[in-house]
């Protein structure tokens, strides 16, 4: 159970980009907790990006701005420089997490203890989920995978989210409504996960993403948590 509920809502954002900002003032407004993952040297870097034949910013937030832009919700690990993990060797993998870990950690104020894998697709594999969960001190870990259920996944160290927003947009609507009339006897997560930058590929679902997060929110029977207060109990 999720503080006595048995349905518990939570988001995942990585890169830790300019984008955050606007995306946690709907989160705030609505009392919503999300999860950042970052790349702590990559934070400060101008950068765009081309999806969907559209160039996007994909600026990072500055180092010295982290604690406060993120506040109230969770920082975690998406390793310092956002390498393919399944590639690297096991002393190069632990670097990435460890050294990420504790680089945010100093800057947030507080002990960093989850992640998410960089990378898209199959981005992780069994040895590397055995590397974090043995030579860091990580407590979880999300994958590039997705679901589309409410079912939790035991081992947390290879998470898999209900969906990727940016992919399963329609989906997601569907299934918030979904979430907020089920009754259930069984624990039930609710794990969207994406990219902030993705909203100003199409600008009107930053609108819709609002309405959202409206309908979702303010339910007695949902527990509104970061990752880490959802995974780890």
């Amino acid at each position: 159970m999720f503080n006595g509920k048995l349905k518990a809502l939570t988001f995942s954002y990585d890169d830790g980009v300019t984008q955050d900002r606007r995306l946690i003032e709907i989160f705030n407004k609505y009392g919503l907790k999300a999860t950042f993952n970052l790349n702590s040297e990559l934070l400060g870097q101008p950068n765009s990006l081309i999806r969907d034949g559209v160039q996007i910013d994909h600026t990072k937030n500055k180092p010295e701005d982290v604690r406060h832009i993120y506040a109230g919700h969770e920082v975690a690990a998406h390793t310092l420089t956002h390498p393919f993990l399944p590639e690297l060797d096991d002393a190069e993998v632990i670097r990435q997490v460890e050294e990420d870990r504790l680089k945010l950690s100093e800057l947030v104020g507080y002990e960093v203890l989850g992640m998410a894998y960089p990378g898209g697709g199959v981005n992780y594999d069994g040895r590397v989920a055995d590397l974090i969960k043995t030579g860091t001190g990580i407590k979880y870990a999300r994958t590039g995978d997705w679901t589309c259920g409410f079912e939790p996944w035991a081992d947390v160290y290879r998470y898999s989210g209900t969906l990727y927003h940016h992919v399963c947009w329609d989906q997601m609507l569907r299934m918030g409504e979904e979430f907020v009339e089920m009754k259930t006897d069984t624990p039930k997560v609710f794990y969207i996960y994406g990219h902030a930058y993705e909203f100003d590929i199409f600008p009107e679902r930053w609108a819709m993403f609002e309405e959202f997060c409206k309908m979702i929110s303010g339910h007695d029977d949902i527990f509104y948590g970061t990752n880490l207060e959802v995974l780890v109990k």
